[in-house]
């Protein structure tokens, strides 16, 4: 197997299974036009984060890791009436894409808050609880992002985070990469706290070869 069949496959799928979206395609170009970097979710994994926070029944979502919209779409769009997700973003240029790409999709500032600096920064200045919480930044602060969005979290809160699995590279105990020890320190920190449940899944598709991780709040 290699990355162009898992590639293929990822499209197969979401050519056969998941709606046509002229919405998500824009932000998608949009993003690419203003040179922001091509990281974003897959379609099928946005359409999974959407579906999670949906079965979570989640009236209030917190992202951390905003770039140009795309996942905060996704997840937006989980929403019932009335709910809110909040979106942190560190990029101002980042920021402005998002905003314009939500408005496209139909979330103004009333459902969807971009908060831009630091995520560390910002998130103490939040109040929660939040239902379900998406942490897809800088991997190198995991730890951190974890213990801030616990801290923001309820008894039966979701956490989901993206790219932990890093190529394979996360069983490195060794690695200098910075991101591999982020991932590290985030594992060991979730062994070791009473208040998370948790798994990872290995990935792989559009993206190459990544994984999650899947936590629920005891």
């Amino acid at each position: 197997m290699s990355d162009n069949t898992w590639a293929a496959v990822d499209d197969y799928f979401a050519a056969a299974v998941l709606s046509p979206d002229p919405v998500l395609d824009a932000a998608l170009a949009d993003s690419a036009a203003a040179g922001l970097p091509s990281i974003a979710v897959a379609p099928n994994q946005g359409k999974l984060l959407n579906l999670l926070a949906r079965l979570a029944g989640a009236r209030s979502i917190l992202e951390i890791g905003t770039l140009g919209g795309y996942s905060t779409i996704w997840l937006a769009r989980a929403l019932p009436a009335g709910g809110k997700l909040v979106t942190c973003e560190y990029e101002p240029k980042h920021a402005d894409v998002a905003r314009a790409n939500l408005a496209r999709a139909g979330f103004g500032e009333e459902v969807v808050d971009i908060r831009v600096g630091a995520a560390l920064d910002t998130l103490p200045t939040l109040t929660g609880p939040f239902d379900f919480v998406f942490i897809d930044a800088d991997k190198a602060n995991l730890d951190n992002y974890v213990r801030e969005a616990l801290a923001l979290s309820r008894p039966g809160t979701t956490i989901v985070v993206d790219n932990v699995v890093r190529g394979g590279a996360v069983v490195d105990a060794g690695s200098t990469d910075p991101n591999v020890q982020g991932v590290r320190r985030m594992a060991e920190l979730i062994a070791a706290e009473p208040r998370l449940d948790a798994t990872a899944v290995q990935t792989v598709g559009g993206k190459s070869y990544d994984g999650f991780l899947l936590a629920l709040v005891r």
